[in-house]
């Protein structure tokens, strides 16, 4: 009883590590909803950050009010420090009673017994279980920053493809307005049929993007919806009409690989892992030639009784007690416990192989990570400053000339064409930067990527 007080539940069920990375690396806060008086402050809470379009920040904070599947690895996190107070108890003892009657005789053997080799080697299996609910704990926060990525990966696609409908609702105007205007020149004699027929069929296509853009659009919010967690009433949510405006710093390459290999969750998970087998192994070393010892306390009680001769009419009785003990212990004797140290030293070294793996997985990860969000914010910075407003230029040069009798209307159609092209280029690059934001944060463990303005999981809800 005194060795079992020594370990016991947390008071916050062992989310401390959890609400570390959230609040530190997220700059958002999580708790496991497990009472109704929780579950109606995350629905309040909820139904406050619903009131205004959703920031990327605020959908990430809906989602881990209202997401069940983060709740179920809350609860499965409770599980683990379950087993861990559970391996940290001392073995339980087993009683047994024994009641034989007969033939005028009555014997009783009660017995206590209880494992001392489970006894002994308590404090290194408690050790290894801690190592293990700590690997758990750390899993867990790694659950949270893949929530996050993924509700703001979803959150700037569903943006984007808003942002794309609209562009292409308004250039689809325009198109209609060119296609009406080569019709009136073919019927003219300024046209022929086949830049007519170009006109029309650009006009036509176009149509046809805006709507599969529309269907998209409706499947991708539905994704989103799904991540946060929400239902009934609260899938009308508002999202903002526009992708955030490029930042105008982002984060340097500086010590991004030392980060990955420091703060990444699933790294921290894989060192308390291997800890626990590198325990598991030292402990099966040591009792390799002993597997099991368990030892018996016993009390036989023996009463027996007999009738005397039928003249006498009386009988005598006997009362017989005896205690002792008993000490069974298995022996490996086939292999003398090899194959059990083999076993535990194979894991061991295949964990600590996989783990060196990760290591340099997390390091290129972090390099591959920077240098897409590097090229990405580049990218989109140059369909912004260049391309976009040299499109824009053309057209309305082209629209003077035309209207000035210097170039051919064909030319008008073809630059406004080459427009639209642009600028569905210039919104995909700037998705995927804000996307390319969200990967570099996730390789380096959950935190904001330095000095760069907090966008994507870390941004602020307000």
């Amino acid at each position: 009883m005194l060795l079992g007080g020594c370990v016991g539940f947390s008071p916050d069920a062992g989310m401390a590590p959890v609400v570390s990375v959230a609040a530190a690396r997220l700059e958002k806060d999580v708790a496991k909803i497990d009472s109704d008086a929780k579950a109606e402050t995350a629905q309040d809470r909820t139904a406050l950050l619903l009131r205004r379009p959703l920031t990327a920040g605020r959908a990430v904070q809906v989602a881990f009010l209202r997401n069940r599947a983060l709740q179920a690895s809350f609860n499965e996190l409770g599980v683990s420090e379950a087993e861990f107070v559970q391996a940290s108890l001392p073995p339980e003892p087993s009683f047994s009673v024994n009641y034989l009657a007969g033939m005028g005789d009555v014997e009783v053997v009660s017995q206590v017994a209880g494992s001392l080799f489970a006894l002994a080697t308590l404090p290194a299996r408690q050790a290894i279980a801690a190592e293990q609910f700590k690997a758990a704990q750390w899993r867990t926060a790694g659950e949270v920053v893949t929530l996050a990525a993924d509700v703001s990966r979803q959150y700037f696609t569903t943006i984007a493809q808003g942002d794309l409908g609209t562009y292409l609702g308004e250039s689809l105007a325009g198109a209609q307005a060119s296609a009406e205007i080569a019709k009136q020149l073919g019927e003219a004699g300024n046209l022929n049929k086949l830049e007519q027929a170009r006109e029309d069929q650009f006009y036509t296509e176009l149509g046809a993007q805006v709507a599969n853009t529309k269907l998209q659009l409706r499947a991708e919010r539905e994704r989103l919806t799904r991540l946060l967690g929400l239902y009934g009433p609260d899938i009308n949510f508002r999202l903002p009409k526009g992708l955030p405006p490029l930042p105008k710093r982002i984060a340097n390459e500086r010590d991004v690989e030392a980060r990955a290999l420091t703060q990444r969750p699933d790294l921290r998970a894989a060192r308390h892992e291997l800890d626990a087998l590198a325990r598991q192994l030292g402990l099966t070393t040591v009792t390799r030639y002993v597997s099991d010892v368990n030892l018996s306390l016993q009390n036989d009680t023996e009463k027996s009784g007999s009738s005397g001769g039928s003249t006498q009419g009386s009988g005598t009785n006997s009362r017989l007690v005896r205690n002792g003990f008993a000490v069974d212990f298995s022996i490996p004797i086939y292999d003398f416990g090899e194959s059990r140290v083999r076993f535990a030293r194979e894991t061991y070294l295949a964990a600590a192989n996989r783990l060196a793996q990760r290591a340099i997985n997390a390091r290129s990860e972090a390099r591959e990570a920077y240098t897409r969000y590097r090229g990405q914010y580049d990218l989109a910075r140059y369909y912004a400053d260049r391309v976009v407003p040299l499109s824009k230029t053309i057209v309305g040069q082209s629209a003077v000339q035309t209207n000035g009798g210097l170039t051919d209307v064909t030319q008008l159609l073809i630059d406004a064409r080459l427009a639209v092209t642009s600028n569905i280029s210039a919104i995909n690059a700037k998705r995927d930067f804000f996307i390319a934001t969200v990967d570099l944060e996730v390789a380096l463990g959950g935190n904001r990527p330095g000095s760069a303005p907090v966008i994507g999981m870390t941004q602020a809800a307000n």
